[in-house]
């Protein structure tokens, strides 16, 4: 079983892509069932009952400042403790971050972390999160891989395209991770625990679409990592 964890709000969760789109692409892609639950249900204790071999933890579209730190304990938890392989997109990745920089139980709010102002003469896409001024990164861009890694198998040269859409980072590497992939406007790319199968990756490689297929590489050696897909 794949568990795809939703961090999406809580009122009509089930019904994003988080939850019904992923499930669609995962079974097809590995043949294995997928089951979701919210990130504040997404406790050891209560995945464990889906007996998972994966976990996905979502990205979302709100600012940190709006999240119950609360709420985040449950997955907190299980990233701490699990063994089973995660791999967390974009928000997901940042969340990652959040748990292994801070302590989330003595922590009473998150704050956003934009990667940079715009520069003079830049084009602000709009607000975000309220804000206008900032970077964001959109469209597919080029990440360069820093460390080779099983999560990269078979892709060739030392860059790869894959779609992005953010305008946070993680600031520092975690206490425990190597980094994997970087890019000119975000450090850390991807990331990866130094003794756990735990990936992070600021990109989004689950919506990888032809003719730019490395994110579908990468999904796949992930669930490879896991053991659903030969």
């Amino acid at each position: 079983m794949i568990v795809v964890i939703s961090m999406n709000t809580k009122d009509g969760w089930e019904a994003s892509d988080g939850a019904g789109g992923y499930k669609r692409r995962f079974e097809k892609l590995t043949g294995w069932p997928v089951a979701a639950c919210h990130y504040s249900e997404a406790s050891p204790e209560y995945t464990a009952r889906f007996h998972p071999r994966a976990f996905f933890i979502t990205g979302f579209g709100q600012a940190w400042e709006t999240f119950h730190v609360p709420d985040l304990h449950p997955v907190n938890d299980l990233l701490h403790t699990t063994e089973v392989p995660v791999y967390g997109a974009c928000g997901g990745h940042q969340l990652i971050g959040y748990c292994f920089n801070k302590d989330l139980r003595k922590t009473k709010l998150l704050r956003n972390e934009p990667m940079r102002k715009l520069k003079p003469g830049e084009p602000d896409f709009g607000p975000v999160s309220g804000e206008w001024g900032y970077y964001v990164a959109r469209g597919v861009q080029e990440v360069e891989i820093m460390k080779r890694d099983p999560i990269f198998a078979g892709l060739r040269g030392p860059r790869i395209r894959v779609p992005e859409a953010h305008y946070c980072e993680i600031k520092a590497l975690p206490p425990g991770f190597e980094l994997l992939a970087t890019s000119p406007e975000c450090k850390i790319e991807m990331m990866k625990h130094t003794e756990r199968p735990l990936y992070g990756a600021q990109f989004h490689a689950e919506i990888c679409q032809a003719p730019y297929t490395d994110g579908d590489r990468i999904m796949h050696n992930f669930f490879k990592i896991a053991g659903l897909v030969a």
